[in-house]
């Protein structure tokens, strides 16, 4: 009868379990494809009107924000700020992890240990923009790469991760007359890519998003990231920017509502597709470099 009671208790928990996911999941698909349903509809479309598939679907309001002069630099910029930021993060998050997951590293507890502390303690907001400033990266992509180069947290996860590589392999590897460097890039690294993935979609999400420190630094508008434009489009109006790049399809209708959905679509789908690539990596760079060490 237990054994009958604890079998009916654990469906229960299941059906609820299940229930409340789905609610999340739907909770946070419809937005999603209510955005998209609304960026596919013609521009003399009433938000009444709208459907989770579309009625009437074209493609007008795309080319609308596609060929706008912002939304292009924009998606340029935020294009070279993630590539750039993402390849030198990942690289300096290996190096700066890797000693320090060495027993033989001098005084490893003590660097280890002052790297965290960063993660509590900042200078703020107005010491880092004079930094930035007397370092002459005002105005530039180094000036929203830089002052985030390294992520503690992830430098943490990293050294875990490097940390459950057996020393064998890298101690048969030194004896076959290989060095530090090499042992890091060819046997190392390739063991690593779960962690390298993980690291990579973090910090991609993080460049890609990221728009506060693009509003301090940068001061030339062609200069500026997607996220930026983004938000001027959809907290500031619509239509004073998207007439200065005015189609020369008079034709089409401009819908102030419509042109924010788009534009909210070509920010997001080109980061969301970037995770299916990463996907079978992620839970176990994650797992391994939480838990090791």
């Amino acid at each position: 009868m237990g054994h009958v009671k604890s079998t009916a208790i654990e469906k229960g928990f299941d059906v609820l379990n299940y229930t409340v996911l789905i609610v999340l999941c739907l909770s946070t698909i419809y937005p999603f494809m209510f955005l998209l349903s609304l960026s596919l509809s013609p521009g003399d479309v009433s938000l009444t009107q709208i459907r989770i598939i579309p009625s009437k679907v074209t493609f007008d309001n795309y080319m609308k924000v596609l060929t706008n002069d912002f939304i292009a630099s924009g998606f340029a910029n935020t294009m070279v700020r993630t590539l750039i930021g993402t390849a030198l993060t990942v690289l300096v998050t290996i190096f700066t992890a890797y000693p320090l997951a060495k027993k033989q590293f001098p005084h490893r507890g003590f660097w280890t240990a002052f790297i965290v502390f960063t993660m509590f303690f900042s200078g703020g907001l107005i010491p880092s923009y004079f930094l930035v400033k007397s370092l002459g990266l005002m105005n530039s992509v180094w000036a929203l790469v830089l002052p985030g180069l390294i992520h503690t947290f992830q430098m943490i996860i990293a050294r875990n991760f490097f940390m459950s590589i057996p020393e064998s392999l890298e101690e048969s590897a030194k004896i076959d007359g290989a060095n530090e460097i090499r042992i890091l890039f060819q046997i190392v690294i390739p063991l690593s890519m779960p962690i390298v993935a993980t690291l990579s979609l973090w910090t991609a999400v993080g460049h890609w998003n990221a728009w506060f420190d693009s509003m301090i630094y940068i001061s030339d508008a062609d200069k500026h990231v997607l996220q930026v434009v983004l938000r001027r489009i959809v907290l500031e109006g619509t239509q004073d920017m998207m007439d200065l790049n005015a189609m020369a399809d008079e034709d089409l209708v401009a819908n102030p509502e419509t042109i924010k959905a788009t534009t909210v679509m070509v920010a997001t789908i080109p980061i969301i597709m970037v995770y299916p690539f990463v996907q079978k990596y992620f839970v176990k760079g994650m797992m391994i470099g939480s838990l090791k060490g």
